[in-house]
């Protein structure tokens, strides 16, 4: 069995120009997928958003500004709380902007999930099944 690790957390939504509003974010790390964390937002029982984080990413974004695509991290500091400011920009709204989201979340506990990813499978250690990945696409072909 590969290991995997989750974590919920309560983080800050903001989006469209509003304010900060609570939902709960489903950290997801599975030895399967070991370059990848993925983060479930969600509200009232609703799905809001699912994303593929890099882990190593993740990480870099803790420690400074990380990613020019259509994620982007960097910690955020106020007063003693220190967060990890989570950009998220989606896809082309009619008027030609972009959907755009900022997902804040404690990074103490962002940093403890990633110490437990790292534990399951330290980094350097992650095993990918290339011809299982590779036999996939030439069957699909």
């Amino acid at each position: 069995m590969k290991p995997r690790v989750h974590k919920s957390l309560v983080v800050q939504l903001q989006a469209g120009g509003t304010g900060r509003f609570t939902v709960l974010a489903h950290l997801t790390y599975d030895a399967g997928d070991p370059f990848a964390v993925t983060a479930v937002f969600g509200h009232d029982g609703h799905v809001l958003a699912r994303w593929r984080l890099d882990r190593e990413m993740l990480a870099e974004g803790l420690r400074g500004p990380v990613g020019i695509g259509d994620v982007r991290l960097r910690p955020v500091a106020t007063g003693m709380w220190q967060e990890l400011r989570i950009d998220l920009l989606g896809d082309v709204r009619p008027d030609g902007g972009r959907h755009h989201a900022v997902v804040y979340a404690w990074a103490p506990a962002v940093a403890a999930f990633l110490r437990e990813s790292r534990e399951a499978v330290p980094p350097g250690r992650e095993e990918v099944p290339v011809d299982d990945v590779l036999a996939e696409i030439l069957a699909a072909g």
